[in-house]
């Protein structure tokens, strides 16, 4: 269990960090880019469980992760612009 949750957060973190840099200029500085991350892996587990697909592995929870931070950017900037 401690484990799970480490690497879970290790992955967060990394992720929010990709995604503040694939983004450009939509991030939240470094921490909030972390924090969005951490959340962002959620999302992205919860977005690719909608389509069918499933990450495997260190690398396939790591692409999941991004591609919820990226989600999570993009909505909490547009949120943030109205």
């Amino acid at each position: 269990m401690f484990w799970e949750l480490l690497s879970w957060l290790i992955i967060g973190i990394i992720a929010g960090w990709a995604a503040g840099h694939l983004t450009r200029g939509r991030g939240f500085g470094i921490l909030g880019n972390i924090v969005v991350g951490i959340i962002g892996a959620a999302v992205g587990g919860f977005v690719f469980g909608l389509i069918g697909l499933a990450s495997t592995g260190f690398i396939g929870s790591l692409v999941t992760a991004i591609i919820g931070a990226i989600i999570l950017l993009y909505l909490a900037t547009w949120l943030k612009r109205r």
